[in-house]
C-alpha cells in the first residue's frame, strides 16, 4: 500500500467545521492548524495522511451539511497540495457520499467509510449499508482511482443486530461489494483490535487489511507484519490525546518502528 508492505497513515483531526456545534467562526484558524499537523506528519516520515472531522461532535448520521463538505474540501485540498503525499478523507458519521465528493474535488487517494456492509448501531444512531450507492456514485464520477477502505464491526458501535455474522464474513461481504480494503478497530478510539481478529482477517479477508485504532510505537511490531496499513491518530498527538496537536517526537517514534516492516 502506497509503495510499502505496511504503510503508516497519520490522521489530521480537523478543528470543528462550519455546520458543527463547535465551529468558532474562523476557517483561517482551522486551515492553519490542519496544515501545521499535516506538515509535522510529512516532515517525520508518514506514508499518507487522512483528514477527519472528529471535532464535529455530536455527529449527524449518514450525512453532513453542505457547508461542512465545502469546508472539508478546502482543508483537504490544501493538505494534498502542501504534502504531496497520498491523502484520504473521512466525514463523520457515515457521510460517505460527501467524503467521496471531497475526494473527487481534491484528487485524493482514498476514503474511509462507515456502514459499508451490514447495518449496525453507532453512538450517533443507526447506520445502514452504503455500498450500493457509494460504489455506483464512484463509477458515475469515473473515480475508480479513489480507494474505499471500509470499517467493519466499527468502534463506538453495537453489533448485536449482526451478532450471527462473523468479522471475517463481514470482510468477505465488503470484498464482494467492491471495497478496496477493510479496517478493523478496537471498541473505541485509542483501543487496539484483538490480535486474533487481525490474524483471521489477514488469512481470510481477501482484501488488504488496515488497523484503524489503538496503534502505538510499542505494538507496531505485533501488528505491522499482519496488515497493509496502520492508521494513527491519538498516539501521534501531544501526550497521546487525540484533541492535541501532532507531536513530532511521537510521529518519529512511530515511523521508526514501522520502518522495520516496510
Amino acid at each position: 500500500m502506497f509503495g510499502k508492505k505496511c504503510s503508516l497513515i497519520g490522521v489530521v483531526h480537523v478543528h470543528a467545521l462550519p455546520g458543527s456545534a463547535g465551529f468558532d467562526g474562523s476557517m483561517e484558524k482551522i486551515l492553519s492548524a490542519a496544515l501545521k499537523d499535516a506538515g509535522v506528519y510529512k516532515d517525520n516520515g508518514v506514508d499518507a495522511i487522512m483528514v477527519e472531522n472528529m471535532h464535529d461532535v455530536p455527529y449527524l448520521t449518514g450525512f453532513v451539511d453542505p457547508e461542512t463538505t465545502a469546508a472539508m474540501t478546502i482543508v483537504a485540498n490544501a493538505i494534498k497540495q502542501q504534502s504531496k503525499l497520498p491523502v484520504g478523507v473521512q466525514l463523520l458519521a457515515g457521510a460517505n457520499i460527501e467524503a467521496l465528493g471531497v475526494a473527487v474535488a481534491c484528487n485524493l487517494d482514498f476514503i474511509r467509510v462507515e456502514g459499508f456492509v451490514f447495518a449496525h448501531v453507532g453512538d450517533e444512531g443507526m447506520h445502514d449499508s452504503c455500498a450500493a450507492k457509494l460504489v455506483r456514485k464512484r463509477a458515475h464520477l469515473r473515480a475508480g482511482q479513489i480507494k474505499i477502505f471500509a470499517d467493519i464491526k466499527k468502534k463506538h458501535s453495537a453489533h448485536a443486530i449482526t451478532g450471527d455474522v462473523s468479522l471475517v464474513e463481514t470482510a468477505e461481504a465488503a470484498a464482494f461489494f467492491k471495497a478496496d480494503g477493510v479496517i478493523v478497530t478496537g471498541s473505541a478510539t485509542g483501543k487496539e483490535p484483538h490480535l486474533g481478529d487481525v490474524e483471521a482477517l489477514k488469512e481470510h479477508a481477501g482484501l488488504p487489511v488496515l488497523i484503524g485504532s489503538g496503534i502505538t510505537a510499542d505494538n507496531i511490531p505485533t501488528y505491522a507484519p499482519l496488515v497493509a496499513g496502520l492508521i494513527v491518530g491519538s498516539s501521534a498527538k501531544l501526550d497521546g490525546y487525540w484533541e492535541n496537536p501532532v507531536d513530532a517526537a511521537r510521529v518519529k517514534k512511530l515511523t521508526l518502528a514501522v520502518s522495520k516492516f516496510q
